[in-house]
């Protein structure tokens, strides 16, 4: 099971360059919110759980495709009496068979999971990726994991998906397997994945547009702005001297974009421990973002800071927190002293605040 791919079909380019800001061929069906059971193993999935409609897949940014694909499933799981569940893996599999070259994800679990039941999904299994998974044939796994595990009545997958012992089951294999088990096979429309300019939404164009810094292109095809999660660490205070005491993350989640000065939100999503931020929980604040190296001072570290407009003087030492960024401004440079370093650092703040006052809500 080399290759347990489901609903990143949507992660293929189509062979038409498109705008980012062009919308999908199909508008995503309105859905009753559900609150999302997320399962860690197949052992917690309860045995009461069923009929489901179920899709597998990576979902790596959960951007406009997968969206587009999982309400639609929400709606006809809701229209038919039936629960939505997706099968994601973790780690992703390319990491685990060829571990010198893990991919670049977008998204790290935590907000896969999040985005996953901001679709309105009823849950989620998360599937352990191992060696001995992919050992699987294709018929242990259907059985184990669709039939006997989620009770499926309907299993959604895209017409490229690979699954079973050397990526030996197909589309073809799901249906011979569907007929065998009971279950009805769905095979994703492709113009659930296609923007209205042609190209396929996919996780690839979300990593050039991050590459490039294009950042509210990238929000485009996610549907939402892109995010850094972290523990904020103690630094150098160097910020602190020059009248900008910074937030320094170390970073555990999400893709690094293109390196440079950005605009964005600062939000503490766990105070692990620390009390003093106990306020700030869940309350985005307006910050200004460096991300690179800081030439200026001799920095060769890739470096993760960012400013809190508003909120000079808190403590949010070994917290968790996430970083919604914006918009890109300018590149690392070395300003050659640390006054010109200040005075562009003044400037940096106030296209911030210019920027964040556009109506740039985070999400």
């Amino acid at each position: 099971m080399a290759d347990v791919t489901g609903n990143d079909s949507t992660n293929a380019d189509s062979a038409k360059a498109g705008s980012a800001s062009a919308r999908s061929t199909v508008t995503p069906a309105t859905v009753t919110p559900a609150i999302m059971t997320t399962w860690r193993s197949l052992a917690e999935v309860p045995r009461s759980l069923g009929p489901a409609i179920v899709t597998l897949g990576n979902f790596d940014g959960v951007h406009r495709g997968h969206q587009a694909v999982l309400t639609r499933m929400v709606a006809d799981a809701r229209e038919c009496g039936q629960v939505a569940i997706a099968m994601t893996f973790n780690p992703h599999p390319k990491a685990v068979h060829d571990p010198a070259h893990p991919p670049v994800l977008i998204t790290g679990l935590d907000d896969r999971l999040e985005r996953l039941a901001d679709t309105g999904l009823d849950g989620a299994l998360v599937v352990r990726y191992t060696l001995d998974f992919a050992q699987q044939t294709a018929e242990d796994f259907v059985r184990t994991y669709l039939v006997e595990g989620l009770r499926a009545a309907t299993v959604v997958v895209g017409s490229d998906t690979r699954f079973g012992r050397g990526n030996a089951g197909d589309v073809d294999t799901m249906r011979e397997l569907g007929e065998k088990f009971g279950f009805a096979v769905e095979v994703i429309d492709d113009a659930c994945a296609v923007s209205q300019s042609g190209r396929r939404w996919s996780s690839t164009w979300v990593r050039e547009l991050l590459d490039a810094g294009d950042l509210p292109a990238a929000a485009d095809v996610l549907g939402r702005q892109h995010r850094l999660r972290g523990t904020v660490i103690h630094g150098d205070a160097l910020g602190r001297t020059i009248g900008f005491p910074t937030a320094n993350l170390d970073v555990s989640a999400g893709m690094i974009p293109r390196h440079g000065v950005y605009a964005g939100w600062l939000t503490v999503l766990d105070t692990r421990d620390n009390a003093l931020a106990a306020g700030l929980v869940g309350s985005p604040m307006k910050a200004a973002v460096s991300l690179g190296h800081n030439y200026t001072v001799g920095g060769s570290d890739l470096r993760v800071e960012a400013f809190a407009l508003d909120a000079v003087g808190i403590d949010i030492y070994d917290t968790e927190v996430a970083l919604d960024l914006v918009q890109w401004r300018r590149p690392m440079l070395d300003f050659g002293s640390l006054e010109a370093l200040t005075t562009a650092l003044d400037e940096d703040v106030v296209w911030t605040r210019e920027v964040l006052a556009q109506g740039h809500d985070s999400t």
